[in-house]
């Protein structure tokens, strides 16, 4: 790698960072952008590149895995849709649904004593919601159906 992909590099993971830290908070492309020193457009290419999902996409997925705890915790849905920062219910539960396979209140009523049981460093890598995995359950789904 030259100096200067790694210099963004670096500078992209800043702005996940920010994102990491601030899911909960109103983020939108050009404030993550200002924090990778970059113009929200080429943010946007470089972060694919580099993390292979829109900066949108990701910060989505961060709040639905702190939404997945907050529910394995007894949060109401409602409640935990507001804690990690999205404002409109309907929006949270589809793509929460689309990420997870099933609605937060599914995923809530679910069992979850063995990922009380586990230590948080593998819960939090056992429960990460996989965007990849819901296209790949559906083309399974879609094959067997055919």
């Amino acid at each position: 790698m030259t100096p200067q992909e790694l210099e963004n590099l670096a500078h992209l993971r800043r702005a996940r960072d920010l994102i990491d830290r601030e899911y909960a908070r109103p983020l939108d492309v050009p404030t993550m952008a200002a924090k990778a020193l970059m113009s929200p457009a080429h943010f946007s290419r470089q972060f694919r590149a580099a993390y292979g999902e829109t900066p949108y996409s990701y910060l989505m997925t961060r709040r639905i895995e702190r939404a997945m705890a907050l529910l394995r915790g007894g949060a109401s849905v409602t409640d935990a849709c507001m804690a990690v920062g999205c404002t409109s219910l309907g929006s949270f539960s589809s793509r929460f649904a689309e990420i997870v396979g099933m609605s937060p209140s599914q995923y809530r009523r679910r069992g979850h004593d063995a990922v009380r049981a586990m230590p948080s460093c593998v819960a939090k890598t056992h429960t990460r919601p996989d965007r990849h995995a819901s296209s790949r359950n559906q083309e399974v789904r879609r094959r067997h159906a055919a």
